[in-house]
């Protein structure tokens, strides 16, 4: 296998406490030594979403997972999702609610731009009925950060506030209880330092109950939180075989950042983030979110005109090993979409890529 150093849109290099977690023996998924790891890794997860949630566990299966979790638990056919679309997974957002049976009323905004929440809300207060008011707070295919604050206010409704910040967690601010979010899911390949394979999430009291009172069952078996909980829970009855040494991983990638300390992370990507875009504007690259709305943990940018975007990036993979990611959607072919991500947001990994994008010369052609 090839070291590579990762700065696409994930997954993102592992800690090193991380690695030396999963090289630990595994254990069974029932064994009360895992069970305690597992109840601490969630207690973890409650302090880095910032909720004292009880149903708050890492899902198996990366974000894409947590997602469907969130949605088929708390959407029934019939029911009206409100869903903030202004990326590739506000997109999917609806597509998962519409395979649940719901009627989708989409809010857009152009991609780059972020979602306004009032939008949200006033679309909300004209469907009162709508189940769930859905919405990306760390849009990955376009760099951008939408505001969920003003969301809160949907604590006053019968409407359950779901949020994806898959891309967040770790990097930016996140603050599930304050900002009245009902569910909520990451992955643990982007800021949490951790490999792919697992999504935290984390339920709110009337979610739980929502599910409870669910007229059928969850159309999903595997994700069925209602299941789940049990085995998380006080009655360790069992669901599914749980993913022992990935949870050991993300119980040592959580041990990582909170040692660092929320803020102190938060700042780190901050800092690694300006520094990555102020370079890449220097070199004739343009980048694609708004001022003020930008991500510090991932940045798409438009490359200078005349870039072969396809030869360039894989020049950088083959003769620099850093991945970076191509474009999505409209931006396929013409776009960056750079990681500065939990063990990867360090300035070292600025100055390697930026050397490198040097080296190469802007038209994909060695200098």
């Amino acid at each position: 296998m090839i070291e590579r150093l990762l700065l696409g849109p994930g997954p993102s290099n592992a800690y090193p406490e991380v690695l030396e977690a999963l090289s630990q023996p595994v254990l069974g998924h029932l064994d009360p030594v895992f069970l305690s790891l597992l109840d601490e890794t969630s207690e973890r997860l409650r302090s880095v979403f910032k909720t004292s949630n009880a149903l708050t566990l890492p899902i198996s299966g990366t974000g894409s997972a947590g997602m469907e979790a969130c949605f088929v638990n708390l959407l029934e056919p019939g029911d009206t999702g409100i869903i903030g679309v202004n990326g590739v997974f506000g997109e999917r957002m609806c597509e998962v609610a519409r395979r649940c049976g719901a009627e989708v009323l989409r809010v857009e905004a152009p991609w780059g731009d972020p979602i306004d929440p009032q939008r949200l809300l006033d679309t909300q207060s004209a469907n009162p009925r709508a189940r769930v008011v859905a919405v990306v707070h760390a849009e990955t295919s376009t760099g951008v950060e939408s505001e969920i604050a003003p969301l809160s206010i949907l604590q006053e409704t019968d409407t359950l506030l779901i949020v994806d910040t898959v891309t967040g967690l770790g990097g930016v601010p996140v603050n599930v209880d304050a900002w009245g979010v009902d569910a909520c899911y990451s992955g643990t390949q982007k800021c949490l330092g951790v490999p792919p394979g697992l999504s935290p999430i984390t339920l709110s009291p009337r979610a739980v109950e929502r599910i409870k009172n669910r007229s059928i069952p969850a159309q999903s078996w595997y994700l069925d939180l209602g299941l789940i909980g049990d085995y998380v829970g006080a009655a360790r009855k069992y669901h599914h075989t749980a993913p022992t040494s990935m949870i050991a991983a993300l119980h040592a990638g959580l041990g990582v950042l909170l040692d660092e300390g929320l803020e102190a992370s938060w700042a780190r990507h901050r800092s690694v983030g300006s520094q990555l875009q102020s370079s890449l504007v220097e070199r004739g690259f343009k980048l694609i979110a708004q001022d003020g709305y930008r991500l510090p943990q991932l940045t798409a940018a438009w490359l200078p005109e005349g870039s072969d975007e396809a030869t360039l990036r894989r020049a950088l993979l083959d003769g620099w090993s850093i991945e970076v990611g191509g474009g999505l959607g409209a931006f396929a072919g013409k776009a960056w979409r750079v990681g500065l991500m939990g063990h990867s947001a360090r300035p070292e990994s600025v100055e390697r890529l930026i050397n490198a994008v040097d080296a190469l010369g802007l038209n994909g052609s060695l200098n």
